[in-house]
């Protein structure tokens, strides 16, 4: 297939995504503990709707529909970005710990918050940050301590479920000293729920992942001239441990944003970014943009299904990503000789 087969393929593939989106999110938004019909819904849109039919399209449904996506897109791009850093096919920020660095942050904000008895610390836009911090501490930590005159895929791999399981156990910890109303909090986002379906929550993410989508977009030429061996980029004049710093702080940016809103979402970031891979090929500048589609699609069908399944109770999203993505991890490891990007 040459560069120009390749051009149009992937622009169908988003296309077409882009309308699966839209089919679901129409879906999503008429299904439920109270079904609404589409007619139903043009009509509360435009302003004539029961107060019940606006409470629930406008106050439960939009909001956290509109988080499921943003957070989908923002994950699968983290998880695309490390592939891409790491030239490791299993990296992904759940795997890697990424996610329980941001997690072990929010709860510690949290937990602050039920010390210091102040709405400072529970503020929905706080949060991104202190899950941004956590996230980023410990992409570095992995990326430091992986690095032996390069990044081995394995290396990479084993320290970063590492570096995840030590933050799961501080987790615990730190579960262990909070009051029971600060514990259930904590236990519901570690589920991976969508905790944050309010308005507030919205605007708190929707900055981050407006201005770090174009700029991981606009890094697609760096990331392809990564895949090469060390002299090639360089001798491109690209400047190889200044743009890996700079992709490495955007990755750990994307999924502390997201996991502060969505808790302990795990997978989005290893599937979206193989299925991209396998339907438009290794190509950053298709692969990116098509990696965020899916990664909204997944992320919205399964929330749909969460609460649908067994309404009216919900099925917290990150179960239901974490029983298609562990028997998907499973496969990968099982039919794949090793774990680096061409493998």
């Amino acid at each position: 297939m040459d560069w120009k087969e390749a051009l149009v393929q992937s622009k169908v593939w988003l296309m077409l995504f882009s309308f699966l989106i839209l089919v679901t999110f129409v879906i999503s938004l008429s299904t439920g503990a109270l079904p609404i019909t589409i007619k139903e819904m043009l009509v509360t849109f435009s302003g004539a709707g029961t107060a019940q039919q606006e409470l629930v399209l406008y106050q439960l449904r939009l909001p956290r529909m509109i988080i499921a996506m943003l957070i989908g897109a923002g994950l699968a791009l983290s998880g695309a970005i490390l592939q891409g850093l790491s030239r490791n096919s299993l990296a992904d920020p759940g795997i890697l710990g990424i996610n329980a660095g941001a997690g072990l942050a929010a709860v510690f904000c949290i937990y602050l918050f039920s010390k210091a008895n102040s709405t400072l610390f529970s503020s929905p836009f706080l949060l991104p940050v202190f899950a941004f911090i956590g996230a980023l501490i410990i992409a570095l930590l992995i990326y430091s301590f992986s690095w032996k005159g390069g990044i081995e895929p394995g290396r990479l791999l084993l320290m970063g479920l590492g570096f995840n399981a030590l933050c799961g156990a501080l987790l615990i910890i730190l579960q262990l000293k909070m009051d029971p109303k600060d514990f259930q909090q904590a236990t519901i986002w570690l589920t991976g729920s969508i905790w944050g379906t309010q308005w507030p929550y919205v605007w708190a993410l929707l900055p981050w992942i407006v201005l770090l989508i174009p700029i991981s977009f606009l890094k697609a030429r760096s990331m392809n001239l990564l895949q090469f061996s060390e002299t090639v980029p360089h001798v491109l004049g690209l400047k190889v441990e200044s743009e890996r710093r700079i992709l490495l702080v955007l990755s750990a940016a994307l999924a502390g944003s997201c996991v502060a809103v969505g808790g302990g979402i795990a997978f989005i970031g290893l599937l979206a970014p193989h299925l991209a891979r396998r339907l438009c090929g290794a190509n950053f500048f298709s692969l990116l943009p098509l990696s965020a589609l899916i990664g909204s699609f997944l992320l919205l069908v399964a929330d749909m299904i969460g609460k649908n399944l067994l309404a009216p109770a919900d099925i917290p999203v990150g179960i239901v990503i974490s029983v298609i993505g562990a028997p998907y991890l499973i496969y990968m490891l099982l039919t794949r000789k090793g774990v680096g990007m061409n493998s």
